[in-house]
């Protein structure tokens, strides 16, 4: 397969593209700081250099050309403020979609956050709540689109932990956390089980290897 991924450069997808790389896959991330590309290499990926917040949709749809399927693995990242979360966490998501089926690429993959679906509790931070409604906004555009084979996913609150390989993925999982590590593996998995297209999934640490959780979530 090959596979572009949006973000790159981030902890999931550098993280990604070594499990695609190894595996045999051809991978493309697509990054905006040239300093980034070594490191992309290092991973077994091809740098590709665009930034979603300024490029056309013809612009990102040309990298997608020949493309099996796309990963939008993108975010504004800690530190950041609330226009970039609107920018990038919303915005980019849906040019990435749109470039998709520009590119006639129908499997797209996007990367949520558990609970966007949900209005923030009172009390959260402003920045945060942002953050969470432009995932929601990005999700429900994808979840409109009959052009795309899509399938987002929302993992708990991520850790640096090394992968354990062990997870629970399902509709509604609850609340826990989850290793970067078992992201990736987990989606990797998904790209290759198309029976989980048209489905929002929550990803937590659990107890079923990464595998049998996604063909479990194919099967419901």
């Amino acid at each position: 397969m090959r596979i572009v991924i949006a973000g790159g450069h981030g902890q999931i997808a550098l993280r990604l593209e070594r499990l695609l790389a190894g595996r045999g896959d051809e991978v493309a991330g697509l990054i905006r700081n040239p300093q980034q590309a070594d490191d992309l290499r290092a991973a077994g990926a091809e740098p590709v250099m665009c930034d979603l917040e300024s490029a056309s949709v013809e612009e990102v749809a040309a990298h997608m050309q020949g493309a099996d399927a796309v990963v939008f693995a993108a975010g504004a990242g800690p530190g950041s403020g609330s226009s970039r979360k609107e920018t990038v966490d919303h915005r980019a998501a849906v040019l990435f979609a749109d470039a998709a089926e520009r590119a006639s690429v129908a499997r797209y993959v996007i990367v949520s956050s558990m609970g966007a679906d949900l209005e923030p509790p009172e009390g959260t931070d402003p920045v945060f709540a942002v953050y969470l409604r432009a995932k929601a906004a990005a999700d429900a555009d994808v979840r409109r689109r009959k052009g795309l084979d899509w399938t987002i996913l929302r993992p708990g609150a991520l850790t640096n932990e090394p992968g354990r390989g062990l997870v629970q993925l399902a509709e509604h999982t609850g609340r826990r956390e989850v290793s970067r590590d078992d992201v990736a593996a987990v989606l990797a998995a998904l790209l290759r089980e198309p029976g989980t297209a048209g489905r929002t999934l929550e990803l937590i640490s659990g107890d079923v290897p990464v595998e049998d959780a996604v063909k479990g979530a194919a099967a419901v």
